[in-house]
This record gives C-alpha cells, sequence and structure tokens, in this order.
C-alpha cells in the first residue's frame, strides 16, 4: 500500500449563496465577497453559486421574508409557511425556488455548499441575525442541503485563514472519501490508515471505537459494515476543529516528520511559540506542501489538492 499523501486533481464543484461571491441580490442589494479572502486558491475549485429568493423571483430590492409558525422542515411539509415583511405569502415561490437551486447544484456535481447563515432561504444554524435570536432554523433551502447530505460551510469562516484551512482539508477528504472503493476490508483497512489521524483529532472517543471495531469485524459476518463505516466517517469529517486540537496536531505530525525523515521545516514554530490564527494556518500549509514534496502522509491533512499540470512529469525509463 502506498505510504503517502492522496493527491486528487479534479477542482472540487461547491455551491454557494450568491451573495456571499459579492452579487448585490440580498433583500437590501448588497452582498458580501468572501471568496476574495482566499486569494489564488479561490481557483482550485469549481463556484456553482444560487440564491433561492432570486429563483423565487421575489427580486432585488424586495421586503425581507421569514419564517412563520416553524423551520424550513415544517415549510416542506406544509405546516409552516413564508411571509415577507408585509405579511404576503410567498411559500409557494420560495419553494419553487429553492428547488430550482438544488437542480443547478446536482446538475454541477456539487459536494459542498458554503451558506449565508441567518438568512431564512440558506441558512442552517440560523435564520435571523436579529440581536442573538436564531430564528426557526434550518431554513428552508438549508433544510434541503441537510437532507440531501452536503458538505456544508459557513461563509464567515472564509474569512478567516485557520477555519478555512480546517474545513479545506476536511472536505478534501470528505470528498476523496466518497468515491473509495470499500468492498473488501482491506479496502476500509486502507481508507482508515489515510483518515484515522483526522478524525482521532475530530472525535477521539468515536476513532478509539472504531479503531477496536475494526480489529474485530469481518465482512463476512457484517456485510453492511463498509456502508456503515462510510457514513459514520463522512460524519465525522463535517465537524470542525478547535484552534487548540489543531495545534497539537500539527506539532505532534511534525514531530514524527523530523523522527522519520530526519528533516526540519524551517517555517514550522515550537509548541511555546505564542501564535495567532494566521501564522498557525501559514505553518499547517508549509508542512502540507513539503509533505507533498517529500511524499510523506501528514495526518492532520491526508488529501491534497494539486492541479495535474502542476505535478512532476513522471521519469521515462
Amino acid at each position: 500500500m502506498d505510504k503517502g499523501p492522496v493527491i486528487i486533481t479534479e477542482k472540487i464543484p461547491i455551491g454557494i449563496s450568491l451573495c456571499c461571491m459579492g452579487s448585490p441580490v440580498r433583500y437590501n442589494g448588497k452582498g458580501i465577497d468572501v471568496l476574495k479572502d482566499l486569494g489564488r486558491e479561490k481557483g482550485d475549485f469549481i463556484w456553482c453559486p444560487v440564491c433561492p429568493e432570486c429563483m423565487a423571483g421575489l427580486g432585488v430590492p424586495r421586503d425581507p421574508v421569514h419564517l412563520s409558525n416553524g423551520d424550513g422542515d415544517a415549510v416542506w411539509s406544509g405546516d409552516a409557511s413564508v411571509r415577507n415583511r408585509g405579511g404576503r405569502d410567498v411559500t409557494v415561490a420560495m419553494k419553487t425556488g429553492c428547488s430550482v437551486c438544488l437542480e443547478s447544484l446536482q446538475r454541477c456535481r456539487a459536494v459542498a455548499f458554503v451558506y449565508m447563515d441567518g438568512s431564512p432561504s440558506c441558512g442552517v444554524y440560523r435564520t435571523t441575525l436579529k440581536n442573538q435570536r436564531r430564528g426557526n432554523p434550518p431554513g428552508v433551502f438549508g433544510s434541503l442541503l441537510l437532507r440531501e447530505g452536503y458538505f456544508l460551510i459557513p461563509s464567515s469562516d472564509l474569512q478567516s485563514p485557520l477555519r478555512w484551512w480546517d474545513w479545506r482539508r476536511r472536505l478534501l477528504a470528505f470528498h476523496w472519501f466518497s468515491t473509495v472503493t470499500l468492498e473488501s476490508m482491506k479496502d476500509v483497512y486502507e481508507a482508515w490508515y489515510r483518515l484515522k489521524f483526522l478524525c482521532q483529532e475530530l472525535d477521539d472517543p468515536w476513532a478509539r471505537q472504531m479503531g477496536k471495531r475494526l480489529a474485530a469485524t469481518k465482512l463476512s459476518e457484517s456485510p453492511e459494515f463498509p456502508e456503515e463505516f462510510r457514513r459514520q466517517v463522512s460524519d465525522v469529517l463535517r465537524k470542525p476543529s478547535t484552534t487548540k486540537r489543531i495545534t497539537n496536531s500539527l506539532w505532534k505530525h511534525y514531530s514524527h516528520y523530523r523522527k522519520q525523515r530526519g528533516k526540519t521545516v524551517a517555517e514550522v514554530n515550537s509548541p511555546e511559540f505564542r501564535r495567532n490564527m494566521t501564522t498557525i494556518a501559514k505553518e499547517l500549509t508549509k508542512m502540507e506542501r513539503t509533505a507533498f514534496e517529500d511524499d510523506y502522509l501528514f495526518g492532520a491533512s491526508p488529501v491534497i489538492y494539486r492541479d495535474a499540470r502542476r505535478l512532476p512529469k513522471p521519469q521515462e525509463t
């Protein structure tokens, strides 16, 4: 088994709330470009922008809407409605707009979605930005996104270098893992070898339990196990890490790299060094690049994207 990093060369399609790309399509005719903070890395993905409220025909500018008598799930079941500031029922239009946007994401083959939290349509954990109220989450479109199993990324986290690094590495792992064949326990073991350190960082009690279960499982006795394994790992990869856990993981894997390769990386500082989030993100990115160049599996970020045109050409024999 190849024990180097997993390299993917296809660009992952990501859906995104159109207002998060700077388009002035919010109810007040404003938008915010969260992708500008990604710099050149923006080009590593294919972006599929959608706006349920625009596709609902509500126009720009428009009266703001809110969920009435329930959340987005209840809207789809017919137990709640969507109304504008004047009290007009726009439920049917909103559901139509959300369905059209979902179809666009499916045609784009998006596996993730960057959402604007606080929106009654795209919001997942908030449907209002008024004071500290959460509204009635999820929103109407957010309900569809959760139901369809998209890898969901809050737009505000793209403005933090460390939080985006965390989302990006988990998204790459999530996407790769969704395509891996799990027809035998050998397939399962090899996938776990790649992802176990990341899973331990995200949910150590679960990862330890899964490790024990893997050692005791026989496919002949549990034919449903591989797909259960896929579902559970995918759910863990959706969980954000913390600054402390990320920093500890960086030093743990860097220490192992020094021991295995007998090399140091000048940009990676000692554990006592006082870091801010930007510095940590730079260290992690450098460690990723070093691991790729040295064919070393950096357990904190086991799946790496590289443009196929930039990969070294195989040597002719």
